[in-house]
């Protein structure tokens, strides 16, 4: 079975590549800049039509997981050309070659495609973005939508995890390295996600295409978080000093773009139909530590 992941050297996208290695998988690992470690790289840029279409009649991949972006929120905001090549262009070029190659085609999206002011969203939840970012991934799945054979939208929350040799860094990694350096950090309490283990979102995903699922799909944690929650949880995990964590709202740090306020995600769909669940916070921040404990 081949399989093409793009955005292969990226926190999501190098665990998946990991992960189908070992399930069997032929993996073709598609990368701009950052040469992948795993499986068989393949340079292309996504919003090149000519190149996509080159790969892809190469490669003829059985399925594509697509999880290539600029996921950079702010820069996307000032960079919005450059959003809309990368999150829009590039997924249709995606789209376009998936469908002519009759790929199964699953493609990660976000939980800023919803405003925030509910939380706990459900997939037939209408989206409505408040940010450049959340408006090019809806886009994206609206091309998704168009594929006429089989494909599924995996929307996640706040990734983090360890990266399979990468060296590349996230919001659990900068912490608990600020933490082992004994320096203060400032975490906003204003804003609620659903962090989402890597690992385990990765689990779901290869699962979703070896069963070939079709339709949207909320793959995150189960358990709601407000940042600052998140960040004294995980502290607390790895028995880290959590006074060092210092509450903020939004308006004191300098984001350029708007965030929602709540974007959690419900995870009941995935928890009823899928072998691999959604992890809960304390499971999740388990399996981390035991992936990075240096006797692994």
């Amino acid at each position: 079975m081949k399989l093409l992941v793009t955005g292969a050297s990226g926190l999501l996208g190098s665990k998946i590549i990991q992960l189908a290695t070992k399930k069997g998988f032929q993996v073709y690992s598609a990368y701009h800049q950052n040469l992948p470690k795993q499986g068989t790289p393949v340079q292309f840029d996504i919003s090149r039509k000519n190149c996509v279409e080159k790969a892809f009649k190469k490669i003829r991949p059985d399925i594509v997981v697509h999880a290539a972006a600029l996921t950079h929120v702010d820069r996307c905001e000032t960079q919005k050309e450059l959003a809309w090549r990368i999150n829009v262009q590039g997924t249709e070029n995606i789209v376009k070659s998936c469908e002519q190659h009759q790929s199964y085609l699953t493609y990660v999206s976000t939980d800023y495609v919803f405003n925030g002011e509910k939380g706990n969203y459900r997939e037939t939840d209408l989206p409505t973005p408040i940010n450049y970012y959340g408006t090019t991934k809806l886009k994206g799945e609206e091309y998704v939508q168009n594929l006429t054979q089989g494909n599924c939208i995996a929307r996640t929350s706040v990734v983090y995890g360890s990266i399979p040799a990468t060296g590349k860094t996230n919001f659990a990694l900068w912490l608990l390295d600020k933490l082992r350096r004994a320096e203060e950090v400032r975490i906003v309490t204003d804003q609620t996600n659903s962090p989402t283990l890597n690992t385990n979102l990765a689990d779901m995903i290869l699962e979703i295409v070896e069963r070939r699922l079709m339709g949207i799909y909320h793959l995150a944690g189960r358990t709601a978080l407000s940042r600052f929650d998140f960040a004294k949880t995980l502290a607390a995990e790895f028995s880290l000093n959590t006074k060092l964590i210092k509450p903020a709202t939004s308006r004191e740090i300098s984001w350029t773009a708007r965030r929602p306020h709540n974007s959690s995600l419900n995870v009941t769909k995935a928890t009823r139909v899928l072998e691999s669940k959604p992890f809960k916070i304390h499971e999740a921040l388990t399996k981390l530590r035991d992936e990075l404990s240096p006797h692994k």
